[in-house]
């Protein structure tokens, strides 16, 4: 992979999960430290929790809960929906920690979302998979991707140009750029491959005619390609890894553009600590937990995704499988920089472009 390494994020098969209970801080009568409920609320990107409940989340939610005794309240939905609720609840905040993907951990952070805090473990974070200033910390690796149907399509599409042909028209879907991370991501690489904004809006405007429509979640896509109903959408190597593992269908490739080489770029699970969160120190606990050694040792075995600690190897069976995958894939690296002073302009384009 010319000598660069392997990032980071997301996860396992995932359902939209509502919270049953409410997220008020008089929920329990069990006092913390802080003299409220012995509770910490999670908002994350969907992705590292599984619907029959053997995701890494599920097993590290339930590992923190048993060693600290704290419960753990989970709410998750597209990366930008999490954002966005949290930035209406500003003035009465209800999550503690934020979990979710670039540009958006970046978008929370400019939105004056999180307080900085480094939790244990995360001196061996790489620092562009953590902000200098402590606000955010990668806790799983991972990488953009898009997904087939191994039954109708027994070898994976090469390129963005084989995905206009016309079998391809009502049976392709991507999630909604500015409201999904892997939405998003579909921006950004198509801005990379094609070389720049404009010739990149031109490919999406005629790739329109084959797209299903708006999807505010990804991890919705992936069934549906299992199943048929799409022969092509868009996902994360983590997640879609995961998903694999019960959908027998589901293939993971990387589009290039015609002439070029399969491209893909990191997207880490990034979380932060809410600021005024209402269990500030239940959500620092919480933090340190999910980049401890033995969490991350779960990342991949269980995940499907890559750890965020350098000093952790694993060499499982989906380690290696995740390995191969990423041969030969070209790694770039975003403008992140760019994309959060820019993205809404280039949401606004896709939107003029595509007649979203």
């Amino acid at each position: 992979m010319n000598g660069k390494r392997l990032l980071r994020t997301a996860t396992v098969a995932t359902g939209s999960l509502a919270l049953a209970s409410s997220l008020t801080a008089c929920g329990s009568s069990t006092a913390d430290s802080e003299g409220g409920e012995k509770v910490v609320t999670v908002y994350s990107a969907d992705g590292l929790k599984s619907e029959k409940g053997d995701g890494w989340y599920d097993k590290v939610f339930a590992d923190f809960t048993k060693k600290t005794g704290i419960e753990v309240k989970y709410v998750e939905g597209g990366s930008g929906e999490m954002v966005q609720r949290a930035v209406r609840e500003k003035t009465n905040t209800q999550a503690d920690v934020l979990i979710t993907l670039p540009p958006f951990i970046q978008q929370a952070d400019g939105k004056g979302l999180l307080q900085a805090y480094r939790p244990q473990g995360s001196d061996k974070v790489n620092g562009g998979d953590k902000s200098a200033d402590g606000k955010w910390t990668s806790v799983v690796n991972n990488y953009f991707g898009f997904v087939h149907n191994k039954k109708e399509l027994a070898e994976a599409p090469k390129t963005w140009e084989e995905l206009l042909d016309a079998k391809y028209k009502g049976k392709l879907q991507y999630s909604t750029p500015g409201v999904a991370g892997d939405g998003t991501a579909v921006l950004i690489k198509a801005m990379h491959d094609f070389g720049g904004k404009e010739p990149a809006m031109e490919y999406l405007k005629k790739l329109q005619a084959n797209n299903v429509g708006p999807s505010s979640s990804t991890s919705k896509l992936a069934p549906k390609t299992d199943k048929g109903e799409l022969l092509v959408a868009n996902g994360d190597v983590q997640m879609n890894f995961a998903q694999s593992k019960s959908m027998p269908n589901l293939g993971i490739w990387f589009p290039a553009k015609d002439g070029g080489r399969p491209t893909t770029f990191a997207l880490p699970y990034a979380a932060g600590l809410v600021d005024k969160a209402p269990h500030t120190e239940n959500g620092k606990k919480l933090l340190d937990h999910l980049l401890s050694v033995d969490a991350q040792q779960l990342v991949s075995g269980i995940g499907g995704g890559f750890p965020a600690r350098t000093d952790v190897k694993p060499t499982d069976a989906n380690a290696v499988e995740l390995t191969r995958l990423m041969s030969g894939v070209e790694i770039f690296e975003p403008d992140w920089a760019d994309i959060d002073k820019n993205l809404t302009g280039y949401v606004d384009a896709w939107k003029s472009a595509t007649g979203s």
